[in-house]
């Protein structure tokens, strides 16, 4: 295939424009570089009217908002998915490994939780703590000045708990709990687990002109058309743009590889422009790959040369390798209480008002790491269905309970929002044996090799997950509910969902000192290629029991630091 080469050269070349793709721009924009950045879908700001699906009634949506045909639902505005048409991927042997792309300006930042959550001083030291894994090269107090830029710059709500492994920061008030959440704090309370305000990137209050303030319409999962949530477009490129920065988008732009010169740098990447099918080619002094931990290491892996045969960057062979993601598990409890409430708006935030930070001490138990206890329910909008599951009411409950008609809308009314949802999110161990690798057979749409997976949970995640299920149930019979559902088993991984399902896979380029142990260095810089960085979740060494985006946005800005006092010394 003929490839068309553009005659411009940019300081920086960003593959991706999620979290990590998004700081790095905001930062290396304001500095002064010039900078591309590459994106796999189109063009998306939520308050451009054509696109925007906040504040539309679930009718509205060709399915009613439901996710049978698109994940997550019509209105999340998640383009892309765990099975995107025309882009596979596969799994080696009995693997179910679930992977979510996201293909729209902005990434998964569109559409995620905004649980946004420092790792802590024991999460960086995983194996002075157990022995499981390995250190990573830095610690908290190199990342904290760096957390504290981001908890200002993008804003998030919380509070300070002097928590030793959960660091306080700066933030803006937290919204009340809601009713269902005042449920959970005294069932949880009788069994002695913390409950904390949440700590989402949600603005309660004014922090700049550019963005508004929340005001409780439950939707963010759609992404906010007053930018009053986070999201990497909405809040850091967009805002590079306005500030009259050098920054060109090249959305709908499939990133192939990075290519190299005759002396073994990065001078660009090859893409394929959606529009057209064609390839084409750009020319950058630094190459920074954003674009979510397998997807850069699906780039390096086919960045293929005599200098490097095995992939860039991969002289240690562990590209893709030590691939994990939190552990998950979800667990529904009816509050019989709750049943005929009065009706009232308490929507509040698209998220969590509270949650339960990892409580006990692991060496009192029969797992390693721990988890996150996050909560759901309440009297929000509903989509298409409503929670509302008759059979399972009729099963637990000895009820008669449905039909249809005006029998089955009353039936609704007095139910509804009577069920309170416990999930689990926690830390996996980090081993070589799972990983993600090229597919020698299978290409995508574009003729780009794909990636095939392997990976296993082992009895550590399984022994976690067993523990949440004994802990939601607990706790749902503290609050006076009746847990729905039978407790998985050990043939059901004692209820672990899929690994990929949480969508916090980290890994696959590890940080590291040594070259022949890890693929990036602590400023996240391919140890084989001087002028070629990685700030998305792939140099992660390990997990946290708390979502990664604020790590990922701090090493990004740190890195994007480092990057610009190299240039300035020229060295790169």
């Amino acid at each position: 295939m003929q490839i068309i080469e553009s005659q411009k050269i940019y300081d920086v070349i960003i593959v991706g424009s999620g979290a990590g793709g998004g700081m790095a721009t905001k930062v290396l924009v304001d500095a002064g570089l010039k900078v591309a950045v590459m994106e796999a879908g189109p063009f998306f700001d939520p308050a451009n009217p054509e696109q925007r699906t906040q504040l539309k009634w679930p009718y509205e949506s060709p399915r009613r908002g439901a996710g049978t045909q698109r994940d997550f639902g019509e209105f999340d505005m998640a383009y892309g998915g765990w099975n995107i048409e025309g882009e596979p991927y596969n799994n080696i042997g009995d693997t179910q490994f679930d992977w979510f792309r996201s293909r729209m300006l902005g990434g998964r930042t569109n559409h995620w939780g905004r649980i946004s959550l420092r790792f802590g001083p024991q999460d960086f030291k995983g194996k002075d703590r157990d022995g499981l894994g390995e250190n990573w090269p830095i610690g908290y107090e190199d990342v904290k000045p760096y957390y504290d830029k981001v908890d200002k710059l993008i804003g998030v709500f919380g509070s300070n708990e002097k928590r030793v492994n959960d660091p306080d920061g700066f933030f803006l008030p937290a919204p009340k709990p809601r009713l269902h959440e005042l449920y959970y704090i005294k069932g949880a309370k009788k069994s002695n687990v913390d409950v904390i305000p949440s700590r989402l990137s949600i603005l309660t209050k004014r922090i700049n002109n550019d963005r508004g303030v929340c005001f409780f319409c439950g939707q963010c999962n759609r992404s906010c058309s007053v930018y009053a949530d986070f999201s990497s477009g909405s809040c850091l490129i967009f805002p590079a743009q306005k500030s009259g920065g050098q920054v060109d988008l090249y959305v709908n732009s499939m990133v192939s590889e990075v290519t190299i010169d005759q002396n073994g740098k990065a001078n660009g990447v090859k893409y394929v422009k959606k529009e057209d099918r064609q390839q084409y080619s750009l020319k950058g002094k630094v190459v920074v790959l954003a674009a979510s931990a397998c997807s850069s290491a699906r780039i390096l892996l086919n960045s293929k040369s005599e200098k490097h045969p095995n992939g860039l960057g991969n002289s240690s062979g562990l590209i893709g390798k030590y691939l994990h993601d939190s552990t998950g598990t979800d667990r529904a409890v009816f509050v019989p209480e709750l049943m005929n409430r009065k009706r009232y708006n308490e929507d509040g935030v698209g998220g969590l008002h509270v949650y339960s930070p990892w409580w006990l001490d692991n060496k009192k138990l029969d797992f390693p790491r721990g988890y996150h206890i996050e909560i759901w329910g309440g009297m929000g909008m509903p989509s298409y269905g409503t929670g509302f599951d008759p059979n399972g009411l009729n099963k637990y409950l000895g009820l008669t309970v449905g039909g249809y008609g005006n029998g089955l809308r009353e039936d609704v009314k007095k139910f509804y929002g009577s069920v309170i949802g416990m999930s689990g999110r926690g830390e996996s161990i980090a081993r070589k044996e799972n990983y993600c690798e090229i597919d020698p057979t299978t290409v995508d749409e574009f003729g780009i090799p794909v990636l095939r997976f392997n990976y296993k949970w082992s009895d550590f995640e399984r022994k976690q997950s067993k523990h949440m299920h004994e802990t939601f149930e607990e706790i749902g019979h503290n609050m006076g509910g009746v847990v729905l559902g039978d407790a998985p088993g050990k043939d059901q991984n004692y209820g672990l969902l899929n690994p990929g399902r949480i969508i916090h896979e980290v890994g696959t380029t590890r940080m590291g000192s040594d070259p022949k142990t890890s693929v990036v260095n602590e400023f996240e810089r391919l140890h084989d290629v001087e002028n070629v960085f990685v700030v998305d979740a792939g140099p992660f060494v390990s997990q946290a029991d708390k979502n990664p985006t604020w790590t990922i946005l701090a090493l990004a800005w740190r890195t994007s630091d480092f990057i610009i006092e190299e240039l300035k010394k020229q060295n790169l």
